[in-house]
């Protein structure tokens, strides 16, 4: 079969991408870690790694199934109770990726009559979600209380309503009003959904993220919570009720037709929980570490918008600026990495900077020198 037409079609399309500096390319870790989201270095603990390797050898490699069938294992039962107990809630449900669990809860929750209030810069997977719900979508500007509050209070009367929001933004670096959030979906009957991907194993007293920290757990109907970033391993963790948890088994798409990620995975995140629980130190470092950052780099003249978190952005608006700042940087010896459209907005293109806690100090000023260095070559 030839593929000529289908061919032409997408190299021209690869050459548009190519010419607006939006072509992606696949490049291996290299250099001091300023780009991933292995914030507390979970990733490579030593327990972590440890209690993987030896869930290897007794379950083997695959679940062989999915969890209705024969995927299941008494390791993701376990390590579901212990996530539920991590975010005080009545239960949890484990799934392969975050984007899968934000799918599965806004697809299986969500229905086509209902009404549903998004942030403008939510990620991909919740708006893919929502889309998938045929639900009636209104995107609200980012963070603006006021904006939500009137069209929850507009609402008509007896329809079903969601809001839906991250907690910290995996762009910007700043967080949701999540009290206000709380406090206006009491008020009007609405769901509040919130993604905690960035916040969890991070902020609040446990750990468990930004609901904790604004203390908004009995505001909100469930979070989604990546267990691929701060906590070190793969998949997500659905909290919540006891009820939509079951719902969820019930109905959920991505978890139902999906093969059970490899056991060995909930033994390492047994244990990255309980290093997160055994040694806040660690999430006070981190913290420190970010603010110590932020103050750099806004002496340095830098635009890092409004973060407040181990997430900075710099915003140089330009793709092609962006991308060969992000070289530049590289070829310096730090990792950092280009956002381009539609990861980011038109004309908003940054370089994504995050702090993890093996940073040192004095990494961290010749780090702030260079990066002043090459946007503002860059810029010039």
């Amino acid at each position: 079969m030839s593929h000529v037409a289908l061919e032409r079609r997408v190299r021209k399309a690869i050459h548009e991408l190519e010419s607006n500096g939006l072509r992606r390319t696949l490049k291996a870790p290299a250099g001091i870690d300023l780009s991933s989201n292995d914030y507390l270095g979970m990733a490579t603990h030593p327990l972590v790694k440890q209690k993987m390797a030896e869930a290897v050898m007794n379950e083997g490699c695959g679940s062989t199934g999915s969890r209705l069938l024969r995927g299941n294992r008494e390791s993701f039962t376990r390590v579901e109770r212990q996530f539920a107990e991590f975010k005080d809630t009545e239960a949890a449900l484990y799934f392969g990726s975050g984007y899968a669990a934000n799918i599965g809860v806004l697809s299986t929750f969500i229905e086509r009559n209902d009404l549903v209030f998004s942030d403008e810069h939510n990620h991909a997977s919740i708006i893919d979600g929502i889309r998938l719900s045929r639900a009636k979508r209104t995107k609200f500007p980012h963070c603006d209380i006021d904006s939500v509050a009137n069209h929850l209070r507009s609402a008509p009367a007896g329809v079903q309503k969601f809001l839906v929001t991250e907690s910290l933004f995996s762009m910007d670096g700043d967080f949701a009003p999540l009290a206000e959030y709380a406090d206006l979906c009491r008020e009007t009957g609405t769901s509040l959904i919130v993604d905690e991907a960035h916040a969890v194993g991070v902020y609040g007293k446990r750990g468990s993220g930004y609901v904790e920290h604004t203390g908004t757990d009995d505001g909100v109907f469930l979070t989604v919570n990546t267990a691929g970033k701060a906590l070190g391993v793969a998949g997500a963790f659905v909290a919540g009720p006891d009820w939509a948890i079951d719902f969820l088994i019930q109905r959920s798409r991505p978890f139902i037709f999906s093969t059970a990620p490899p056991p060995p995975v909930a033994a390492a995140l047994e244990a990255s929980m309980d290093v997160i629980r055994d040694d806040p130190e660690r999430r006070l470092q981190l913290l420190a570490k970010s603010e110590m950052l932020r103050h750099l780099m806004r002496n340095a003249g830098l635009d890092i918008a409004l973060s407040r978190s181990q997430i900075i952005p710099v915003i140089l608006g330009d793709n092609h600026r962006a991308t060969h700042a992000a070289e530049e940087l590289q070829h310096e010896g730090f990792d950092v990495r280009a956002l381009r459209p539609p990861t980011v907005p038109a004309g908003t293109a940054r370089l994504r900077v995050t702090v993890n806690v093996a940073l040192d100090e004095s990494t961290l000023h010749r780090f702030a020198t260079t990066l002043g260095r090459v946007c503002s070559t860059v810029c010039s």
